[in-house]
């Protein structure tokens, strides 16, 4: 048996001294192996906004941070809310999520309201980028999914997006769907 059995190293495969087909199948899984990605356990998608990439063509994304309750919180971690039907504007200087819903918590001293205003939380440059966005351009801010972060906080991801038109729509639908007919075709080789 080799000498360096089982180690790795940096030589050409032809330069090693001559293996059976399990030492060679163990080398090469060795040199091949991918790092696999440790899951996070505290990271948790709790709302996600799916119609949002349907009806609007997303131009950039940011990450922003949630104002909430205690009472909200411990909600988000037990159910889940939703994101669907709300959006983000820009009032007085600050950033709101207006229309999102979390669900009540029963055992909450103090409950909150499912669909009060939250503030976000931006630094003034994006908050300043944000509001040219929507005020000048005429660009829509669209709530595209709520997640717990691997430090365990409330974070959002806003698009940035303009509303696609129903001609718009179907194009895209057309060209996702021509898509998936040439990997077929190349695929099966018809």
């Amino acid at each position: 048996m080799p000498s360096n059995f089982g180690l790795v190293s940096s030589a050409p495969p032809s330069a090693l001294p001559p293996m059976d087909t399990a030492a060679r199948a163990r080398y090469a899984t060795c040199i091949m192996a991918k790092k696999q990605k440790n899951s996070d356990p505290n990271y948790k998608v709790i709302a996600e906004n799916r119609r949002a990439r349907f009806d609007y063509a997303i131009d950039d994304d940011i990450e922003v941070g949630i104002v909430l309750s205690g009472s909200e919180v411990k909600s988000l971690r037990e159910k889940s809310g939703n994101i669907a039907e709300s959006y983000a504007a820009v009032e007085d200087g600050e950033l709101w999520l207006v229309n999102s819903y979390i669900a009540p918590y029963e055992r909450a001293m103090f409950p909150h309201l499912e669909r009060r205003k939250r503030k976000l939380l931006v630094s003034k440059k994006q908050l300043s980028d944000l509001w040219n966005a929507t005020q000048r351009k005429g660009m829509t801010l669209v709530p595209m999914v709520m997640y717990f972060n691997h430090k365990g906080f409330v974070k959002m991801k806003i698009g940035i997006a303009k509303g696609k038109k129903n001609h718009d729509k179907r194009a895209a639908d057309a060209k996702r769907d021509w898509g998936r007919q040439k990997q077929r075709l190349l695929r099966h080789g018809e």
